[in-house]
């Protein structure tokens, strides 16, 4: 019997085809550019989803190519929060937002733009 050691950092994050079809147009004619994912201490919840577009991400940081145009870029010290996480693109009438489907949320305020952990 062989012992295999897990790396939680392996298959952080996945992102739909529509989210990543989403990221190759904001990043369309920003050469260099990458998206970050983190998490900051916000809200009455606790933590916020924070997606910027960035040339150089932190020097910790986990990188993730989706294709030939999009890097994705994940914070490091966010991983315990976002491990497991789903981003996609949804439509909801004639508005479109990046949605975040995380199994370890365990509450949500009631605006939804903090949310708790387990």
């Amino acid at each position: 019997m062989s012992v295999e050691a897990f790396d939680p950092a392996s298959q952080v994050v996945s992102v739909t085809p529509a989210a990543l079809e989403h990221f190759r147009r904001q990043l369309a004619g920003q050469a260099g550019k990458r998206v970050r994912l983190s998490v900051k201490k916000s809200g009455c919840t606790g933590f916020m989803y924070d997606i910027e577009l960035v040339e150089q991400g932190k020097a910790d940081d986990l990188h993730y190519p989706l294709d030939e145009q999009v890097e994705l870029l994940v914070d490091r010290d966010s991983l315990s929060v976002i491990s497991g996480t789903e981003i996609d693109l949804v439509k909801e009438g004639i508005n479109r937002q990046i949605r975040f489907i995380n199994p370890n949320v365990k509450d949500q305020c009631g605006c939804g733009e903090s949310f708790s952990v387990n």
